[in-house]
């Protein structure tokens, strides 16, 4: 049983994504081809969104979007520390300093009041600038928009949502995009779209952010490759992943369809033997992972291991607790919602083309290995 099935997504594209890198091949330019522009306009119709910059990886979508507002060091990020490690490694990259924050347990996305408090904390102490807000999208619902954007809006700061795991996913009716100042996302092959290597992208309806975007992904280069105007990386997106990117954004929506299935079909049958996800009403959910939590969630795990039923853990270790990041500064409310949520939580087998059946055996084998460890 596989726990993202690419496979079977490939089988149905292949001879549209074989044509695709085909036409790469015969054209050879390998480096901001013609796919890349095509693709870009697609991801901009898609969300909404007047700027759809691609790029090399998700981290790097976080960092050359940090370089071009100019956040340095002196610079507070707040982000939560229940999330992958290149949220706050983002931050680090840039000089600034990642202010860890807590997160809601329904959600599992960053708190509004943990947030509030840490601002508060940072303007008081008197030694950085409370100057970004980096919520994180986790498990592929978006973050609570409404609150964060107020409070970003209310201390001046830059919001950039680290939309990793939730594009495609809506708030307000509105899709994953354009909630912020810039919102950043990745194309992992493991993400609901994802390509066959590394890639990301950077939306914003900002013209001059996206400009000084542009030229930050390519060395910082001016009028052309030899003219550096400022700091930059080596940040693009190689054409071929934006030719299998162009064919899996054409059934992408068919894919969230099918997600949201197999999510309400998981939700019914294990309401009753553990905490299912809960989707805000004002959001819609791409399910990058479905997670459940429970007692005893070891040995929960170890039994279906043992009957052939994968899972992963998302995240074991918050990370104020790991050691690169464990001196930074901390909410003051704690990071409880984070610790406590890391020893309970796993996630099973999600995919566009998971069968009835197959669903049926994860619930069977879930339910009773549940019931075994109690």
């Amino acid at each position: 049983m596989e726990f993202i099935d690419l496979k079977s997504q490939y089988a149905l594209l292949r001879d549209a994504i074989n044509s695709r890198m085909q036409a790469v091949l015969d054209h050879g330019m390998y480096i901001m081809g013609p796919e890349i522009a095509e693709f870009e306009r697609h991801l901009a119709d898609f969300s909404g969104v007047r700027h759809a910059l691609t790029c090399a990886n998700g981290t790097d979508a976080l960092v050359l979007t940090l370089m071009a507002k100019g956040i340095k060091p002196g610079d507070a990020v707040f982000v939560p520390a229940f999330t992958f490690v290149a949220t706050a490694e983002a931050v680090v990259l840039v000089g600034a300093t990642p202010v860890f924050v807590d997160v809601s347990a329904d959600t599992y996305n960053i708190s509004p009041d943990s947030l509030q408090a840490a601002i508060e904390a940072v303007i008081k102490e008197g030694c950085l600038k409370p100057a970004c807000v980096m919520p994180v999208d986790l498990f592929g619902q978006p973050a609570d928009y409404d609150r964060i954007g107020e409070i970003a809006r209310q201390h001046g700061m830059f919001l950039l949502a680290d939309a990793a795991q939730s594009f495609g996913a809506t708030w307000h009716g509105s899709r994953v995009g354009g909630f912020g100042d810039a919102t950043a996302t990745s194309f992992f092959p493991a993400k609901p779209l994802g390509c066959y290597g590394d890639g990301g992208a950077i939306f914003t309806n900002d013209d001059a952010l996206a400009e000084i975007m542009k030229s930050v992904r390519v060395h910082g280069q001016g009028v052309d490759r030899y003219d550096n105007v400022r700091i930059g990386i080596n940040g693009r997106l190689d054409t071929l992943q934006a030719a299998v990117l162009i064919e899996k954004l054409r059934v992408f929506p068919e894919e969230i369809g099918a997600r949201q299935a197999v999510a309400e079909r998981y939700n019914e049958a294990f309401g009753d033997v553990a905490v299912t996800p809960l989707v805000d009403g004002r959001a819609t959910s791409v399910w990058a992972q479905y997670t459940l939590q429970v007692d005893h969630r070891d040995a929960v795990v170890a039994e279906l291991k043992a009957v052939g039923i994968p899972t992963a853990i998302y995240y074991p270790r918050p990370l104020h607790t790991q050691a690169p990041y464990a001196s930074f500064p901390q909410s003051p409310t704690g990071m409880s919602q984070c610790e406590w949520l890391a020893g309970r939580v796993f996630s099973l087998p999600m995919h566009p083309y998971l069968d009835e059946g197959t669903q049926q055996q994860v619930i069977d084998k879930v339910c009773k290995a549940i019931k075994d460890c109690q």
